[in-house]
């Protein structure tokens, strides 16, 4: 499992950013896009970042989302941090503060980009992003009660809409049990935003690239600005 940390213009000092992949092996676009943008100088050098390319390696390797061991790393971060590669990622994360989290993913049944952005102030990251899908030309996921999020049927402390799911932050991170890392970190302060973005796994290879580096690089000019 690599990390690795981006020094910035502004010094030992500057925001950190922390941006993620590879949670489920079965999701092979979310970590070459990371390491594509890191390749192309694509991160905002105003911040320092922190890149953990492929959190689940056995399972990249596999081909499956879970790792090699049968856990599903993206629900091990609540109490008990039940995988190792959950218990690395804490550990090497500790005392480390973030302005935002971004963590990418793919999703096999839809057919556009989506976003989960947990809310936590006016700031609206999201809509920004999906403007910025829809201007190059690349699919935006449209969102309806009953699509498969990932929630408990009974859930109701989120809002839907096009290419955005909005939680609400303090609700999500109440849960106790099978935490996903980005809510791990809400929940603990170390960060205070987080977005995980989807890519439609039936989409072009190219394409998948393509959606999450501009998410990410929209992310990161939106980051830039003042909050409402």
């Amino acid at each position: 499992m690599l990390v690795a940390d981006l020094a910035s213009q502004g010094g030992p000092g500057a925001p950190a950013v922390i941006v993620t992949a590879g949670v489920h092996g079965d999701e092979p676009a979310a970590p070459w896009a990371l390491l594509s943008l890191a390749r192309d100088g694509l991160f905002d050098r105003d911040f320092a970042y922190r890149l953990w390319p492929c959190t689940n390696p056995s399972g990249y390797i596999l081909k499956t989302r879970e790792s090699a061991e049968g856990i599903d790393i993206n629900r091990s971060y609540g109490r008990g941090r039940s995988s190792p590669e959950a218990r690395a990622m804490l550990a090497a994360n500790r005392d480390r503060k973030f302005l935002l989290n971004l963590d990418l993913h793919e999703d096999f049944e839809a057919d556009g980009f989506y976003c989960y952005e947990p809310k936590v102030d006016d700031a609206a990251f999201g809509s920004a992003i999906v403007q910025a899908i829809d201007d190059a030309g690349l699919p935006v996921q449209d969102l309806e009660h009953g699509y498969e999020l990932g929630y408990p049927p009974t859930a109701t402390h989120f809002t839907l809409e096009r290419g955005r799911v909005i939680p609400d932050a303090e609700i999500e991170t109440t849960f106790q049990r099978g935490l996903p890392h980005s809510i791990a970190l809400l929940r603990s302060g170390a960060a205070a935003r987080s977005l995980t973005f989807e890519s439609p796994l039936r989409l072009a290879w190219e394409d998948r690239i393509a959606i999450h580096r501009l998410a990410v690089v929209t992310a990161l000019e939106r980051l830039r600005l003042p909050v409402p």
